[in-house]
């Protein structure tokens, strides 16, 4: 009997593709078993956000991320995000197979979050890599908005002058996110509760339908909040 065997396997590699054995042969159990036992389970679950810790090659310190699903093939492009906490710095990452611009260079980022309007900001690509960038000015604002929403679509401007796209659940996606928000001892406490924080892209939206007369009322009342704020800041001080 002629017997084709599946390829190694290593742990970057857990493809099910293609099994060379038929499945009711009694030979393709041990195999079977076998892949099961090998391969991690974030190789069976690729479609959800998962949580993870690394250690920094340079610095030999642990860092903590969050990172999406890729979405689907031949829909969209091979992009994904990252939530991080290094060195308790809160950044989110975008990562794609194809150029975004030149290392440390910035660039043109912009995420929708359900049906909300899309928000634009700026990226910047790390020093070592065109193909990578990140931000750490917004993160804050773009993890609250994921942690509100079930489903995010993100564009990437490249330096080529072509748009990069992808789209991606966010169903599973607050567990693993929290875990990094707190690592970097940020404080998430609505979310923690349940509650979804009430985000500025909400807030741009909901400002936008008052009348004019209602938003320079509202306006007015930001106003006098943020400065009572800044003068207790300064007291404590």
């Amino acid at each position: 009997m002629k017997l084709n065997f599946l390829p190694a396997m290593t742990p970057g590699n857990c493809s099910m593709q293609s099994p060379t054995i038929p499945l009711f042969d009694k030979s393709a159990k041990p195999l079977i078993l076998a892949l099961l036992l090998f391969c991690p389970l974030s190789a069976f679950a690729a479609n959800t956000w998962s949580y993870h810790q690394e250690s920094d090659r340079l610095s030999n310190r642990t860092f903590s991320f969050a990172q999406s699903p890729l979405p689907p093939r031949g829909l969209y492009d091979n992009l994904r995000l990252d939530i991080i906490c290094k060195d308790n710095t809160l950044q989110v990452a975008v990562e794609a197979d194809s150029l975004i611009a030149s290392q440390g260079s910035a660039f043109g980022f912009e995420y929708q979050i359900d049906k909300n309007p899309p928000v634009t900001l700026q990226m910047k690509t790390f020093k070592d890599t065109k193909r990578r960038g990140y931000t750490e000015e917004s993160a804050k604002r773009i993890v609250d908005d994921l942690l509100t929403g079930q489903s995010i679509f993100i564009r990437i401007n490249t330096m080529i002058r072509t748009v990069l796209s992808a789209a991606m659940p966010l169903e599973n996606a607050a567990e693993p996110i929290k875990h990094v928000v707190t690592d970097c001892g940020l404080n998430l406490s609505d979310n923690a509760a349940g509650e979804s924080a009430y985000s500025l892209t909400e807030f741009e939206q909901a400002f936008g339908k008052l009348p004019s007369e209602q938003q320079q009322q509202v306006l007015s009342k930001i106003k006098k909040i943020i400065m009572e704020t800044q003068k207790a800041l300064l007291i404590e001080k």
